[in-house]
């Protein structure tokens, strides 16, 4: 699994600092991707060694990892949720899933947050309430709650 970029972003996951790594060689391919760029099976290697990298770089300025994409291969995706949350528990793992489900053999549970959904373009995005993608939040009780509405903007001023 390889990975193009990555930058500390404070929009993709509600209330954490966010280390974003954009996975390449995306299987999806959505009518309208913002991302197309990540459709090519190029890039940097991703895996655990990147992964004690980015925490010894980034250390106490993140809160969140969150791997975007990595559908190709979501058992690897799963496997480097398992290896953060084992040395580094004190940050938070998303995943940024382009299937409408969890792939078989992929504990969701090894997950904090978990986006789901295709991009539909006249549906959009998380920010839109007519979106079919979901962003879903592992609950104290090991329960996942919808957490999609936090993208959304009061009409209300």
């Amino acid at each position: 699994m390889k990975y193009i970029n990555c930058g500390v972003v404070f929009q993709e996951i509600p209330d954490e600092v966010t280390l974003s790594i954009n996975i390449s060689n995306c299987p999806c391919r959505c009518p309208g991707c913002h991302s197309k760029y990540l459709w090519k099976d190029e890039g940097e290697e991703l895996n655990t060694d990147t992964m004690d990298s980015f925490i010894t770089e980034y250390g106490r300025d993140i809160t969140c990892i969150c791997l975007m994409g990595g559908d190709a291969n979501p058992m690897e995706v799963n496997h480097l949720a398992q290896y953060i949350n084992q040395h580094y528990p004190e940050v938070r793992v998303a995943w940024y899933s382009g299937r409408a489900r969890v792939p078989h053999g992929v504990n969701m549970c090894d997950f904090d947050y978990v986006k789901l959904g295709p991009y539909i373009a006249h549906l959009g995005g998380l920010k839109e309430p007519t979106t079919n993608q979901h962003l879903y939040k592992r609950m104290p009780n090991g329960d996942f709650q919808d957490i999609t509405s936090r993208f959304w903007k009061s009409s209300k001023r």
